[in-house]
Formats: structure tokens, C-alpha cells, sequence
């Protein structure tokens, strides 16, 4: 009963129980009503007839010898029917029955005169004279002295024998069968219902089944449910079953994110202790030598040590920076001011800023930007510093004498920026990973040993939420070229 199945069964016998109910209600009561009218009006003219043919009153008082032989005359034909002569003021004066089974002395006038009069439908139903509260229909005529009334002939047809439903569906064949056939419909639509229930829960019953092999299977692999219809030709069911597959698989594919992400979180955990502690280590030994040897250094000696130590602090004050710059892009409040502005004077502007520090590099800083290029639409100051990060790539890893150049390429709807270098290079296998938070190694580009390993990763992140990918050109020991694209400004 805990099962969709069951309650579904449970709610169609429920279902099917009440209708056979109504039915059968139904069924006698139109059935007995109608008995009724046709009783009624087969013997309409049946109290009128025996008033016509046989004296029922002599002097205010009853016949009793013309009663009793109209009442077995009456027996003969029809022993269903009661007899009784009532005054005018409807007070039962004879009858044909024990004295013990009439329970009433005066039955309602109203019915009888409507009855007469015509002035009712039938069925129209007057006072039983043997039940206390019983109805039943009849055939009345009125008895007259001259032009006086002086009482009624009150037919009460049916009798005792159709009292009750049994006796009645006992003595009809066409009710008995019309009963039967009823129950014997609503018991094959139950069946039919039960298969049909079956028939149509097998596919509910087979999703669950999968569902609980997925879980009990720690959701390692997604549900592959190949029997249900794709397309136009499913149903809802089959649309069911689609979706909670597509949505196993995306369960399987989030377990195995998390779990990369969590790996991803050891490691960064790791090589931020790393990073944190080598700078630290250095900035403490060189503070502590500067304490412990102070008087026995020399002015340059301790400037020497001062410049290292000031060296690491600012390693140390540049990881933490651009830790929380990442955390902060990272985050889901990650907020972006998307502006029309000029990228061609954007690049410009950031050339200018490190022409200085290429040229104590021996680097040749050049730019290749064409005329006319119309604003992009994005962050500003984000954009800014994907650019600087680049460039202080290039910078790092561009031997002496070489070159970088940044150069913008118009594109429909699009302009493209590339900064690349004549510098070490790249190793194609290392490619991949160089956008990795701390990635670096020693021949690859990252951020170089003196930096953080964050800077790639930073721009990234940028261009990831402008909907923009930076990609790569390199080989060993042939330089570098990083290039992106923003969307023009309507």
C-alpha cells in the first residue's frame, strides 16, 4: 500500500465501490419509481370503475356483504391491492385486512383529491394505511349520495409485497438482470483498472529501481535508461525519465568537479604554505642576522641585508594582494563595471607605464594598433590588468635584446589583442596547466621562480567573466604570444 501502485489501486476500488453504490441506489429507486407510475396509471380508472359498478354506502353507512365480495372478486384478479372506504374527512370506516395490520384510523386527504383532480404528476403517492409512515401510490374515486360526498374509495396498489428492495428486485427479472449486468461491468472495469495501473506504473517502478541503484552505487555512475521514447513520440513519464538521466549524469560530473576541486584546494593549500613560508623564512633570517650582528656589520653589509629583506616583504605583500584579487574574482559577488572605452588607449597607457623597465631589460617595447578601432565594451581597470600581467610576462622572460610587441587586430563585432615576445618559450606539454593557480616551473612561463603564480591565473579569471578565452602560441625556446578579444561597444 506504500507503493504508487497500491494507493493507485486503493483510490480505484474506493472509486469503483461508490459508483457500484450509486448505481445500484439509483438503479431501484428510478426503477421503483417508475414501477409506480406505471401501476399508477394502469389502474387509474380502477377506484372510478368499482364506485360505478358496485354500491359501497346505503345510507351513510357502509355495504359490508358488496365489500367482501368485491374484495375476493378483487383477490382473484389482483391480490396485491388493498381496499378502504373512507369518510370526508378521511377517517377509515372498512377495509379489507386483519385488525392488527392497519396502524393508521385516517389517511391525508391532500393526495387523494390531487389524484382526482389531476393536478399532479404521477407518481402521486397518498398515506399507507398499514405503516405508521409509510407512502404508497393508489387509485381513488369519490362516493356520493346524490350530489353529497360522503367518502372516498382509497386503492392502495402494491401492497405489502413490494415493501422492500429485496422483495422488489426478487420480483422483477428485467431489474434483477439490469443490476447484475451493472455489478458484472464495474467488476471487469476494475480488473481492466488494475492491469491497466500495472501496465502504466512499469516504467515509474523501473525508474525508481535505477534511482536506487544509483544511490546505493554512491553515485559513481550515471543512469542509463535506454527504453524510454525520445523526442515527440514519449510521454510525461518518458520525459521523466529523460530528464532524472540527464540529471545523473550531471550529479556524476559535480561529484567529479568537487573532487577535483578538492584535490585543486590540497594542492593550492600547499603551495601557498610554500610560497608564504619561503619569503617569510627569508624576511625573518635577515631581520634576525640584522639584530644579532649589528654592531659587527658594516653600513653596506646592512643595507645589503635591509635591501633583501625589504625584497621579500614586498614578495610576501604581493602574494597576499593578489591572493585576495583572486579570491575576490572567484567569489560569487563578483562585481564587473561593463563600460564603453577605448582599448586602443587603454594599450597605449600601459606601454607607456613599463617602456622604462623594458628598457633597463634591453627590451624593445612596441605596438601595433590600427586606425579607427572602435570602443569595447567591459571592465576597464580589469582589462588594465590582464594587460599588465601579460606584458610583465613577456617582460620576465624575454632575454636581452629581444623584443614585445602588443598589437590589436579588428574583427567584426570583435577586437583582438595579442601580447607576445621573442622570449624562452614554453614547453607544449606545460601549455595547458600554466593558467593553474601557483603553477610554475622553472622552464615554464607562470609567473617565473621571483613570482607569485598567480598572474596568469588572475587573467584568466578576468577574461572569464568578460566570456572571453585567452589562448596561447608557443614553442620551446621561440617565444610566447597570448592573445584575447572584447566585444566592440554598440
Amino acid at each position: 500500500m506504500h507503493t504508487l501502485y497500491g494507493k493507485l489501486v486503493a483510490a480505484l476500488f474506493a472509486l469503483v465501490t461508490l459508483i457500484s453504490l450509486i448505481y445500484v441506489v439509483l438503479t431501484v429507486t428510478t426503477t421503483r419509481l417508475y414501477l409506480q407510475e406505471v401501476n399508477q396509471k394502469l389502474n387509474q380508472m380502477l377506484a372510478a370503475n368499482i364506485v360505478a359498478e358496485t354500491p359501497l354506502l346505503q345510507g351513510g353507512k357502509v355495504n359490508h356483504a358488496a365489500f367482501e365480495g368485491l374484495f375476493h372478486s378483487l383477490m382473484v384478479i389482483n391480490p396485491s391491492i388493498e381496499l378502504y372506504v373512507i369518510d370526508a374527512e378521511g377517517v377509515i370506516l372498512s377495509y379489507n385486512a386483519p385488525l392488527d395490520r392497519v396502524k393508521r384510523d385516517r389517511v391525508s386527504l391532500a393526495p387523494i383529491r390531487a389524484f382526482i383532480a389531476g393536478t399532479e404528476e404521477f407518481p402521486i403517492r397518498g398515506d399507507d394505511p398499514r405503516r405508521p409512515q409509510g407512502r404508497k401510490v393508489f387509485s381513488a374515486a369519490e362516493l356520493r349520495e346524490g350530489d353529497r360526498l360522503v367518502g372516498y374509495l382509497y386503492v392502495v396498489l402494491g401492497g405489502e409485497e413490494f415493501d422492500s428492495v429485496a422483495r422488489m428486485i426478487q420480483g422483477s427479472y428485467i431489474l434483477r438482470l439490469g443490476v447484475g449486468v451493472g455489478l458484472a461491468s464495474l467488476v471487469l472495469a476494475l480488473i481492466a483498472g488494475f492491469w491497466s495501473f500495472n501496465w502504466l506504473t512499469r516504467r515509474l517502478r523501473r525508474l525508481s529501481a535505477a534511482v536506487e541503484a544509483f544511490k546505493q552505487g554512491e553515485f559513481q555512475a550515471a543512469m542509463r535508461l535506454s527504453s524510454w521514447r525520445r523526442g515527440l513520440g514519449g510521454d510525461e513519464i518518458d520525459e521523466l525519465g529523460v530528464t532524472v538521466e540527464h540529471m545523473s549524469q550531471r550529479i556524476v560530473d559535480q561529484i567529479h568537479q568537487l573532487r577535483q576541486a578538492d584535490a585543486t584546494r590540497r594542492e593550492m593549500i600547499a603551495s601557498i604554505s610554500h610560497d608564504l613560508r619561503t619569503p617569510l623564512a627569508s624576511l625573518q633570517g635577515y631581520l634576525e642576522t640584522l639584530l644579532i650582528k649589528e654592531s659587527a656589520l658594516s653600513e653596506t653589509e646592512r643595507h645589503h641585508y635591509l635591501d633583501l629583506a625589504t625584497k621579500n616583504g614586498k614578495r610576501l605583500s604581493q602574494l597576499i594582494t593578489e591572493l585576495f584579487e583572486l579570491a575576490m574574482l572567484e567569489s560569487q559577488g563578483a562585481e564587473l563595471h561593463f563600460e564603453p572605452f577605448s582599448l586602443t588607449e587603454l594599450v597605449q597607457d600601459v606601454a607607456q607605464k613599463f617602456e622604462l623597465e623594458a628598457e633597463r631589460h634591453g627590451l624593445i617595447l612596441e605596438t601595433e594598433i590600427p586606425a579607427g578601432a572602435p570602443f569595447v565594451s567591459g571592465d576597464i581597470a580589469l582589462i588594465e590588468r590582464v594587460l599588465e600581467n601579460l606584458i610583465e610576462n613577456a617582460i620576465k622572460y624575454t632575454p636581452e635584446g629581444g623584443r614585445i610587441r602588443i598589437s590589436l587586430v579588428l574583427g567584426p563585432g570583435r577586437i583582438a589583442a595579442r601580447v607576445s615576445d621573442t622570449g624562452i618559450g614554453i614547453p607544449e606539454h606545460e601549455i595547458p596547466r600554466i593558467f593553474e593557480r601557483f603553477y610554475r616551473v622553472e622552464k615554464s612561463r607562470g609567473d617565473g621562480p621571483e613570482g607569485t603564480g598567480l598572474g596568469l591565473a588572475i587573467a584568466h579569471r578576468i577574461l572569464d567573466l568578460h566570456g572571453s578565452l585567452i589562448t596561447v602560441e608557443s614553442k620551446l625556446g621561440d617565444g610566447a604570444s597570448f592573445s584575447f578579444n572584447l566585444p566592440t561597444a554598440a
